[in-house]
């Protein structure tokens, strides 16, 4: 199964419980442009490099079209398809005045030099200004891009189109980014699992956790819930996963990853590998890596009894299903890692207004917004007695409806 393919199984088990019409489903899942393009540049030895970039833009009846960038070897125009719907559906879930877009280049940024990034990062940019914009479509970073890549693509479009900082989100705070920001996809993921967990009268402290990837989101998800009481037992990155019954030090790991940028040496744990994190008899698991982690075989031999998906499509539909037949309730990832485009929206709005708003207030909004989403699913679900992934995409899937309708076809 494709990545479009599986979001479009879960669209469709929200769309029956709307008893949407077959027309009706076409309009919402067909993305309205697709654009690919190829990155042509000069290579620090010489040569010429060949990269081939994507724009898949979704939908924007609810507003500007607005997604990530991705810079890594597995991005194609399916995935493409994939996330730009998940974010449809989710700017709409926390009720985000956007539409879903989402591409990038497919590339290897750790094989890249800083100047071949920045050239790449340059001419997409070039061959994209035209359908990009603080009112068209509104980038942002994702897996393999940071703000220092949202910086160069602001620059880069200032030459066609004049100073505009909205026409990107996720840049540095110095260079018109937002405080919050870099954070923000952790911190949401923190909220809605002390929610969760507030639901079954729980709470975060003494809740035992593993964590898959320990990139932008899964490090400041483990910070935050650290910050709260959790006993984080392991963490994994792409070199490899350690494990500790008592608790790992997210401070001194921290301390770790500032020299040697990966989880393999570090003393506080012993040594283990993803797929033993993956299957640990933990409170929560939280996978915050790669989208296609959990397949049927895999979901069997999970013992988590929580999964919050801070990445983006970790699941595929087989697995969810088995989840769900096992009683593993299943934060589905367009609620919780929504945190990140709320702060995006928070930084554009920063942006058009030519005023920064203080961390606090940024803060205090998100989280405001978050809990407000998770609400309205939990309690969607307990009445129509679904799952909170088909909850999640029928609170999404009505307000993207209806605003086709009010706006007219």
């Amino acid at each position: 199964m494709q990545a479009f393919e599986a979001t479009n199984h879960f669209f469709d088990q929200a769309a029956k419980e709307l008893e949407l019409t077959s027309n009706v489903r076409t309009l919402l899942i067909t993305p309205d442009r697709e654009v690919r393009v190829e990155v042509a540049i000069e290579m620090d030895s010489g040569k010429i490099g060949n990269f081939i970039g994507y724009r898949v833009q979704h939908d924007n009846a609810r507003g500007p079209f607005k997604g990530g960038l991705r810079y890594h070897p597995m991005v194609d125009q399916d995935e493409a398809r994939s996330l730009a719907s998940l974010m449809t559906w989710k700017t709409a879930l926390v009720d985000l005045p956007y539409g879903g877009a989402k591409g990038g280049v497919n590339c290897d940024p750790n094989k890249l030099s800083k100047g071949e990034l920045e050239r790449i990062t340059r001419k997409f940019t070039e061959k994209i200004h035209d359908l990009i914009g603080p009112q068209k479509d509104i980038p942002a970073p994702d897996m393999g891009t940071d703000a220092q890549v949202m910086a160069w693509i602001m620059n880069e479009y200032a030459k066609y189109e004049g100073f505009h900082p909205a026409c990107v989100t996720g840049k540095p705070v110095e260079f018109h980014g937002s405080e919050g920001r870099e954070a923000a996809t952790g911190f949401g993921v923190a909220i809605v699992t002390r929610e969760v967990l507030a639901k079954l009268k729980s709470t975060v402290a003494g809740t035992t956790f593993a964590i898959q990837g320990y990139g932008n989101v899964g490090s400041h998800t483990a910070r935050r819930l650290a910050a709260m009481g959790a006993k984080i037992l392991s963490i994994s990155d792409a070199y490899g996963a350690v494990h500790n019954p008592e608790g790992i030090d997210i401070a001194e790991l921290d301390r770790h990853m500032a020299v040697s940028h990966k989880i393999v040496g570090f003393k506080g744990g012993d040594t283990t590998t993803n797929e033993q994190l993956l299957t640990m008899p933990v409170d929560v698991l939280i996978p915050a890596a790669l989208g296609g982690v959990f397949d049927a075989e895999r979901a069997k031999a999970v013992q988590a009894r929580i999964i919050v998906e801070a990445a983006n499509g970790p699941i595929w539909p087989e697995a969810d299903q088995i989840f769900n037949e096992r009683g593993i309730l299943v934060v589905p990832d367009i609620l919780a890692n929504a945190g990140g485009v709320i702060v995006s929206y928070f930084e554009w709005v920063q942006n058009l207004q030519h005023f920064r708003w203080p961390l606090e207030q940024i803060e205090r909004e998100e989280e405001r917004k978050l809990v407000s989403a998770f609400e309205d699913v939990y309690k969607l679900a307990q009445r129509k007695s679904v799952s909170l992934r088909t909850a999640a995409f029928m609170k999404a899937i009505a307000r993207v409806g209806r605003a086709h309708v009010l706006g007219g076809m």
